[in-house]
């Protein structure tokens, strides 16, 4: 019998632990939740619910190239938006009006936890007629508007694999309890099989990178997660191939959703090929055990993200606006988004101390993908700017990336001229 199969409403089918970890983000959240096996799969599920095919969404350029795709993957075209310089959230006064009223849906990013301006983006949706959707993959102890991201839009998808740390899983959340069970089906219409060699690779991953980091064989490790799937990039963002691109984007509005998925896989599965995959139980508990140490990593990162705020390198000269929407504390972000003049120099800095830079998003999408496939930004230069000099720095290595930082001399980025940060 393979991992995790047993009979229905058992605990080795997975429904008690898969329960349980709807019913504590239920808790959190205030709204009706369903456990996806990834973010982006639960953010295509609800774009195929929500928007009519070939809808435009509002999205943001500086945002992992996957969600780009899952975008593409349902059938919708992407709508690039002007950012907001010094945090990277969607500037909502600098959409234009026509714009606006060509939309089927907007989609936040929230970036490193940093909110997007949900309540006004709210405002704007409700005139409009059409969804707002949260992507909170990065966001999921930040507020905003007195409300945790994640309780604006009409869906919000949150990812496990980040503060939560199970590097797997991810939650769906819709504001109508009543939709609950529909979305639920639509997702389980679109799961693979779990499969026994993608269950044992997950229980083994953690005592494989633990030694690899132990023995220091950095060059094994980055060939290790090449082979397992697990990283296809040589650069930040993943080959286009337009071509490709182009058959499946022109297919997608003719194919049901699970078709339209498999068309895209070769660019929504990277770094996560089991993204779509039904789990079995020793993940769903591993994630379990994450999500019971939650608040205590958010704090950690909360005192992390203060301390990072504090340095030179939170915000360039002369730029007075917070880099928080909500007052008081600081966010527990996941990543603090550090200005810096030269980026790869503070990289290696960082790199002689151990600390891994990723989740880097430059160029922006409309650069990266050019406008075959998305309406470019009416207004790229902020960012443009935010990619080119955004450090994103591990809260939890605060301390040691001060130091290093300090030790080697690496500049603020200087404020751009002509682009000034709203106040959201």
């Amino acid at each position: 019998m393979a991992i995790g199969e047993a009979g229905p409403g058992s605990v080795r089918d997975g429904s008690q632990p898969r329960k349980r970890l709807e019913e504590t983000m239920r808790s959190r959240l205030g709204r009706e939740c369903v456990y996806v096996p990834s973010c982006r799969f639960g953010l295509y599920a609800a774009l195929r619910h929500w928007c009519p095919p070939g809808g435009r969404v509002l999205m943001s350029p500086v945002n992992d190239d996957v969600i780009f795709f899952v975008v593409l993957a349902a059938g919708l075209r992407p709508v690039q938006a002007p950012l907001n310089p010094s945090d990277a959230s969607i500037d909502i006064d600098a959409v234009p009006a026509e714009v606006w009223g060509s939309l089927s849906a907007v989609v936040t990013t929230n970036l490193y936890g940093n909110p997007d301006p949900a309540p006004g983006l709210r405002a704007r949706c409700d005139a409009s007629g059409i969804p707002l959707f949260e992507d909170a993959a990065h966001a999921i102890g930040s507020e905003v508007g007195g409300r945790p991201v994640g309780a604006w839009g009409d869906a919000s998808v949150f990812s496990l694999s980040k503060h939560v740390g199970a590097k797997a899983g991810g939650i769906l959340a819709v504001a109508d309890p009543g939709l609950r069970d529909a979305l639920a089906k639509t997702c389980d219409d679109l799961l693979l099989p779990r499969r026994r060699t993608a269950e044992l690779a997950y229980a083994v991953r953690p005592y494989a990178e633990a030694a690899v980091r132990g023995l220091r064989l950095r060059r094994a490790a980055w060939v290790a997660m090449r082979l397992l799937g697990l990283m296809e990039r040589e650069e930040i963002r993943m080959p286009l191939r337009p071509e490709e691109l182009t058959r499946a984007v022109a297919s997608a509005p003719d194919l049901d959703a699970r078709d339209s998925l498999d068309a895209h896989d070769p660019w929504v599965r990277v770094d996560m090929h089991d993204y779509r995959l039904r789990a079995g139980r020793f993940r769903l508990g591993r994630i379990g055990r994450g999500f019971d140490r939650l608040d205590d990593v958010l704090a950690d990162c909360r005192a992390g993200t203060e301390l990072l705020l504090s340095t030179r390198w939170a915000k360039p000269a002369g730029w007075e606006v917070a880099r928080s929407r909500s007052p008081g504390a600081a966010q527990p972000l996941f990543r603090v988004p550090l200005l810096v003049a030269d980026r790869d120099a503070a990289v290696r800095a960082l790199a002689r101390r151990g600390i891994v830079v990723g989740y880097l998003y430059d160029p922006p999408l409309d650069d990266y993908a050019g406008a075959a496939f998305t309406d470019p930004s009416p207004s790229p230069e902020g960012a443009r700017w935010f990619a080119r000099h955004a450090l994103p720095v591990d809260p939890l290595r605060a301390r040691a990336a001060v130091a290093a930082l300090e030790e080697s001399g690496v500049r603020p980025a200087e404020a751009p001229e002509g682009l000034v940060p709203t106040g959201g």
